[in-house]
């Protein structure tokens, strides 16, 4: 499932602008688009990751959802996130889960999702 944002995204636009960029950038973009405007990066971390036959990284993202039309967009990342199909110029996403999700118990509506995401490096 492929999402385009209704609205631009000040962050998606300065990741595009810096051209050459690490594997994780191109990752986060493609998660940030697939989130849509409404999501707010909070952190991103990554660790090595191999078997026999092949090598790559482990990515974990926090996004914020921060109100309610921004909440129902979370709830649509979550739901698109294990079958979306990830074009990127030098790997391969084998793995794509939602690792935990809370919610903000009392007044402002808010949600934080964690996700994980196995990236595979192309020969």
């Amino acid at each position: 499932m492929k999402m385009e944002p209704a609205r631009r995204c000040e962050m998606i636009d300065t990741l595009r602008r810096e051209g050459e960029r690490g594997a994780w950038l191109m990752l986060l973009e493609a998660i940030l688009v697939l989130a849509g405007p409404l999501a707010r990066f909070e952190r991103h971390g990554e660790r090595p990751w191999s078997s026999a036959t092949f090598s790559g990284a482990r990515h974990s993202f926090r996004l914020s959802f921060d109100d309610p039309a921004a909440v129902a967009a979370g709830e649509a990342f979550i739901a698109a996130l294990p079958d979306h199909e990830f074009v990127l110029r030098r790997g391969l996403v084998a793995d794509a889960t939602i690792a935990a999700v809370e919610h903000a118990p009392f007044g402002h509506p808010q949600m934080i999702v964690d996700a994980e995401l196995l990236v595979l490096e192309e020969a």
